[in-house]
């Protein structure tokens, strides 16, 4: 059924029954693996939130997994996503959680810009592999950072593989909504920063994934960027994960056996 409702397309609280539950217990978690391991704090900018939370793994380090929180770009922080480098901590992963400024104070295109920073500061701290994650809004700026000339080449080589997690990919449909008062997109950054209307880098490595349970309006921003980007030259993968939806999707990147988490190390084919 065509979607005309485009304020009810991207509701997903509004669509899971105790969403207010994931909430709560987000926070929790990400202070249980806080206490138990101590992030490093690192400073990519003068911006109060312009900050990383930087993990390192008990064992040698293996790479850098890089992940970058959702919220429609207007809330959270690693404060409540933090538990979800638990997966890649267990398998040797340093993680980076970004902080970025958040709209109406930032414009996407400036939350662009502070990822591609906040990535650089890492990687200075980090040798080795590169990977990045992202939910929801996190999953447009990640694969925003694999689009051609964003990073400088020697950054942008040493990243292995994009893991997209219900990602907004195409921007335009959020000018037709009400929350488009906070993001203030217009046409020309719509277009601009939509990663699906973007050219990727050549060969680049990336994973759409997306909960079988969600919004069709997150199925179809997943499967999009998996079919426009596959013929642009990326090594693209699609992935629908049985039974869940647009808050619980992202638990297995927590769990070191989750699917999220065997699909970002190269762990699992799909």
């Amino acid at each position: 059924m065509p979607i005309t409702d485009w304020d009810d397309a991207y509701a997903n609280a509004a669509h899971i029954p105790g969403a207010e539950r994931f909430l709560t217990e987000w926070p929790v978690r990400t202070e249980t693996l806080r206490d138990a391991r101590r992030p490093v704090t690192l400073r990519y900018g003068t911006g109060a939130r312009q900050v990383i939370d930087l993990y390192r793994p008990e064992s040698a380090v293996q790479g850098l997994t890089i992940i970058v929180h959702g919220g429609y770009w207007m809330r959270f922080s690693p404060d409540e996503f933090g538990f979800l480098a638990a997966g890649p901590l267990a398998h040797g992963q340093a993680v980076a959680m970004v902080r970025y400024t958040l709209a109406p104070e930032a414009r996407i295109a400036d939350i662009t810009a502070e990822v591609a920073a906040a990535i650089a500061i890492a990687a200075r701290e980090v040798a080795g592999p590169i990977r990045l994650a992202g939910h929801s809004a996190g999953g447009h700026l990640v694969t925003r950072m694999v689009c051609a000339g964003m990073l400088p080449e020697d950054l942008a080589a040493r990243i292995v593989h994009v893991l997209s997690v219900s990602g907004v990919h195409d921007l335009r449909p959020l000018l037709r909504t009400q929350m488009n008062a906070t993001l203030r997109l217009d046409p020309d950054e719509a277009l601009s920063e939509s990663p699906a209307l973007l050219q990727p880098r050549e060969g680049v490595r990336v994973t759409c994934a997306v909960g079988e349970n969600e919004r069709p309006e997150f199925v179809r921003q997943t499967d999009l960027l998996a079919n426009i980007w596959h013929g642009l030259g990326a090594d693209m993968a699609a992935l629908h994960v049985p039974g869940l939806h647009h808050f619980d999707v992202i638990d297995p990147l927590a769990d070191p056996d989750g699917v999220l988490t065997r699909c970002l190390l190269d762990q699992s084919l799909l």
